[in-house]
């Protein structure tokens, strides 16, 4: 093969994205999906907006350690480099093998995601990434270099330059350029530098020892001290501002043997584990705290049946509010302010949107309540990992200083489901049954992703390391994991990649439902009731059973056996719903293995026979009762002053206080009234279900555009290579003038007419320039079809379809050249 049939090299990325296939380009938009927002016109303006600043910071950020790494030392290496200079600086003057190993797919993952360009002896950086990790006094490099020779010297006056050249023992030049190219050999010639360095004084090196690896700047005074002076003298020190000294790159490099970075990580660190359980003791207890998290999330909806606390004026809970469902729980407030949340973005709780706003369940929540325990397990698990509102960040302030409440605004953090689903791969790839060491675990993460959050590994307080520390607790809270072990049924979950559709996340969540079915305890159909006034479930109940007991009896102790309480006010509770005596005998007749204690029995009949004696309607309010003497010592009772009670007969009272004020100043002087309504009959007091309109989760926020499908990638680039062959295809010359590509041809429109006419006579295909409804301008290859009413039809190749254009949009037209 001859030179000339040899592919030419890339001259600018626009170039090297020009010569990919559609594989490449579809890895380039899959991996760096704001390059398609919209779809480019051509792969001119797609390799434009690769090269932007947003973009690239965004691209760089999602690369791992050592391929930032390897970014890092393009930077400072010589644009463009070969791949032999970039493998020394990686590797040094002794190569490790790791490094030999794995800088050729850093090298051709920084090409896939176009930050890197140009053929393997002409590696470029795309100028913006070179511009961000190059270093300068204002923005030091990670590599701890510092400017070249030629950058330190360019203010420096011809003279000093010099004098420097001469102390260094080279010879003199006559231009101040050819000076700097001599002294940069000098310190590129490990030879010559290495006899260089053995002429300087002890002292002197152990300056250059202290600025080898960053950061390379110095101070001194107008007076250096004579080891300063030694290393200023000969050029191994450079004056970059008054009383500022830096130590060049090419002298650091030869220092550190070649290499651009102290410690090189070509290879990911390994998550350890930290113990070991029988894969069936982690199911189990993952089993056992999934149907404790399904037990609290009920608990929290029960607890707010009727309308729970109110919404700030700013949106969400009141610390006083979050204190008080903490303590409803049994839990901290970081971890109830979980499972509210958890409960909020499963779609379970919303505010009511009323004038009094309150938080309530929502219409969602029945339905959740009636499906099978591990399905309702697999809904939260599955809105947790979705999730972007962030429970850890609640007590915390915002950027204007606020304090951020559980349910409101600001707990938003997008990188959270990514690190959740990462984390979680990351212990699934452990040994089943191992429960991995969490700082192994924070290590890997940040080799995976080094920039985000904190600029340096040691810092251990960036969000994407809190987001892993709230990970692996809340996936134990949730029963995911068990033991710090992932679960089979939590194993299941992710099945599906992060961009898969909902169809794919409904498989997963269905196939962990069936493995954490077999786990959960089965509800049981009885209790124990015992002498002391109280119940015993030894285990979860059905839900009829546990909701009558709930009206009948207060809920004493949880845990592993439900201890309930009879009291007369949970009786009393119990006949206000409609129940009597006699209900509530066979009720615990029915449910209890054991039998029923005589003072229980008692207690329900003595609550029985006094519940009902009185009797309050509204007048204001009312009080009746067939036996005078009882509402004579009411009036006499002092208790009953704020009541403001006048007798009317002598079985009736009027009260200016309200029915349910004067229910409840009669009950706390010790009787048991009943409400009556209109006609005299008594009114079932049943707790009314409290429901917000029908509400939908809140949607997750996402932290950049998703990533594109592959009908979507298809249809882009499709129609990117349609638009770069319309602006690069050669056209005729028009009145002596060649068109430039992407100049829109102009031409009148009888013109326009003409040719178009022509065009479908011929069967030739025609460059136009068309403005469309939104005045936004494009270039086209048509072959025209048919011209008529004013609108040309023809087939556009950069859509690939047939259309019908207007010909006043028509800016001009050309015709292709030949070939």
């Amino acid at each position: 093969m001859s030179t000339q049939d040899l592919p030419a090299a890339p001259r600018s990325l626009a170039e090297s994205l020009r010569a990919r296939d559609d594989a490449s380009l579809a890895a380039l938009l899959r991996r760096r999906p704001d390059l398609i927002t919209p779809v480019p016109t051509d792969l001119t303006q797609l390799a434009t907006r690769a090269g932007t600043r947003a973009s690239v910071v965004r691209a760089l950020e999602r690369l791992d350690r050592f391929t930032l790494q390897t970014a890092e030392a393009l930077a400072v290496a010589g644009d463009p480099a070969s791949y032999e200079e970039l493998l020394g600086l990686m590797a040094g003057d002794t190569p490790d093998e790791a490094v030999v190993a794995a800088l050729p797919d850093a090298v051709a993952a920084l090409r896939e995601q176009a930050l890197v360009w140009g053929a393997d002896d002409r590696l470029r950086l795309v100028r913006t990434a070179r511009e961000l990790l190059a270093p300068s006094p204002q923005h030091p490099s990670p590599t701890g270099l510092g400017p070249s020779v030629r950058e330190a010297t360019a203010g420096m006056s011809p003279g000093r330059i010099q004098e420097i050249v001469a102390a260094a023992g080279l010879p003199s030049t006559h231009d101040s350029v050819s000076a700097v190219t001599a002294l940069t050999g000098l310190f590129r010639d490990r030879a010559r530098m290495t006899a260089l360095l053995a002429q300087a004084p002890a002292d002197s090196l152990d300056v250059l020892e202290r600025l080898v690896w960053g950061p390379p700047y110095g101070q001194v005074t107008a007076a250096p001290a004579a080891r300063l002076r030694w290393l200023l003298d000969r050029g191994l020190l450079l004056p970059t501002a008054p009383g500022t000294v830096v130590l060049p790159r090419e002298v650091a490099l030869h220092l550190r043997a070649g290499r651009a970075h102290r410690d090189p990580e070509p290879v990911p660190p390994a998550v350890e584990p930290a113990v070991t359980h029988r894969p069936q003791v982690v199911d189990a207890t993952a089993a056992g705290q999934a149907y404790t998290a399904l037990a609290t999330v009920e608990e929290l909806l029960k607890e707010w049946d009727e309308g729970g606390p109110a919404v700030l004026r700013a949106g969400g809970l009141s610390v006083r509010d979050l204190k008080r469902t903490a303590v409803a729980l049994d839990v901290s407030e970081p971890v109830a302010a979980f499972w509210v949340e958890l409960a909020y973005a499963t779609g379970l709780i919303a505010s009511d949107g009323e004038a009094d706003e309150r938080y309530a369940a929502t219409p969602a929540y029945d339905e959740w309540r009636e499906r099978p325990a591990a399905e309702r397990w697999a809904t939260l698990a599955q809105a947790w990992l979705a999730a972007t509102r962030t429970s850890g960040v609640v007590g915390g302030r915002d950027a204007k200083e606020r304090t951020l409440s559980a349910l409101g605004p600001g707990l938003d953090r997008s990188a959270a489901p990514e690190v959740r689903h990462r984390v979680l791969t990351l212990l699934a790839e452990l040994p089943e049954g191992a429960a991995p060491d969490g700082e192994t675990v924070l290590a890997r993460l940040r080799w995976e992703r080094p920039l985000r959050g904190a600029q340096t590994p040691q810092q251990d307080d960036d969000l994407r390391t809190r987001l892993a520390r709230w990970t692996l607790s809340e996936a134990e809270l949730l029963g995911v994991t068990g033991r710090g072990a992932l679960s089979a049924h939590g194993r299941a979950l992710l099945t599906t990649p992060d961009e898969a559709g909902p169809g794919e996340h409904a498989v997963a969540a269905a196939a962990a439902a069936r493995l954490l079915a077999p786990l959960l305890p089965e509800p049981l159909d009885h209790v124990l009731l015992q002498a002391d006034l109280t119940a015993v479930a030894p285990g979860p109940l059905h839900r009829p059973l546990a909701e009558t007991l709930g009206v009948l009896a207060d809920v004493e102790s949880k845990g592993g056996a439900t201890v309930y309480r009879f009291t007369p006010a949970s009786v009393r509770r119990a006949l206000d719903a409609g129940r009597t005596a006699s209900d509530l005998h066979a009720f615990l007749a029915e449910h209890s293995r054991t039998p029923v204690p005589q003072p229980l029995a008692y207690l329900i009949d003595d609550v029985a026979r006094r519940h009902g004696h009185l009797r309050v309607g509204a007048a204001s309010a009312y009080v009746r009762c067939d036996d005078d003497t009882v509402l004579g010592e009411i009036l006499a009772d002092r208790r009953a002053a704020t009541l403001r009670l006048r007798r009317l007969a002598p079985t009736v009272l009027a009260a200016e206080a309200d029915p349910a004020t004067l229910l409840e100043g009669l009950r706390a002087m010790g009787y048991a009234p009943a409400a009556e309504s209109a006609e005299g009959d008594v009114l079932i007091t049943r707790a009314l279900a409290h429901r917000t309109p029908p509400r939908t989760a809140p949607a997750p926020v996402p932290e950049g555009p998703p990533v594109p499908d592959t009908t979507l990638l298809t249809a882009a680039i499709r129609a990117i290579r349609a638009g770069d062959l319309a602006s690069t295809t050669p056209r005729k010359s028009t009145d002596s003038t060649t068109l430039a590509p992407g100049e829109l041809p102009r031409t009148s429109s009888a013109d326009t007419l003409a040719t178009m006419q022509a065009a479908v006579l011929t069967g030739e295909s025609l460059w136009i320039g068309y403005v469309n409804a939104e005045g936004a301008a494009s270039q086209r290859v048509i072959a025209p079809v048919r011209v008529e009413g004013g609108f040309v039809t023809a087939y556009d190749h950069t859509a690939d379809e047939v259309r019908t254009f207007p010909l006043h949009r028509i800016t001009g037209v050309a015709e292709l050249a030949d070939g």
